[in-house]
């Protein structure tokens, strides 16, 4: 996916880049930094942590709020229950992954699932957690990227209401980066895009205004 990206840019001709991204796109983006930091003048990332943060003990207390992620991996299990039936799965990480239930409205929902009714894209989403997510994960927390140092200009957003995280176990990135922020959005859960697109918006502009 890393190289994918890469060849994306090159192929537009795009030498260097402000870059966001969400959820495993944020996961790529700092490997797109870290591996490639000319190709990137600025990052966000939205909902997901750093890559330098360490294990703590105190992570097995959000862990299990991440279940649905062992629906997802397992084969055949996680993409009969992203696309097959009423596909309430689906719906149900959309709709209660966000702060307001009226940020997604049905069309929105129906954009997203209706993807996943191809039985080759459920078997890629059930892939995409297997093959990077999970293992990308176990690499952060092993400290596979902590003699690396992150050099671009990054933000990183949350969700004030976001389940998944602890705000007191994301530190340990001081001495691995030049300039990093954490923020944490009132109003907003994991969607941070779909609950309060305005601060992101006006995150977005203050990180690209930067010399």
């Amino acid at each position: 996916m890393l190289a994918d990206v890469v060849a994306l840019m090159d192929a537009l001709n795009l030498d260097r880049v402000h870059l966001i991204g969400h959820d495993w796109g944020a996961l790529v983006g700092f490997q797109l930094c870290l591996r490639h930091p000319d190709r990137v003048r600025s990052f966000m990332a939205l909902g997901v942590p750093h890559p330098f943060i360490r294990f703590d003990p105190r992570l097995l207390m959000v862990l299990w709020r991440l279940w649905f992620q062992v629906v997802i991996v397992t084969p055949l299990l996680g993409p009969r229950f992203l696309g097959k039936g009423h596909q309430r799965f689906a719906r149900y990480l959309l709709l209660n992954f966000t702060a307001n239930r009226d940020a997604w409205s049905e069309e929105d929902i129906e954009l997203f699932v209706a993807q996943l009714r191809e039985p080759a894209r459920a078997r890629a989403g059930s892939a995409l957690y297997r093959s990077f997510i999970i293992p990308e994960a176990v690499h952060i927390l092993t400290g596979a990227y902590r003699s690396t140092r992150l050099r671009t200009p990054t933000r990183v957003l949350f969700g004030a209401e976001d389940p998944g995280i602890r705000p007191e176990l994301l530190g340990g990135y001081e001495d691995h980066a030049d300039d990093l922020e954490l923020e944490f959005v009132d109003g907003a859960a994991h969607f941070v895009a779909d609950d309060r697109p305005d601060v992101v918006v006006e995150r977005a502009l203050e990180l690209y205004a930067q010399p």
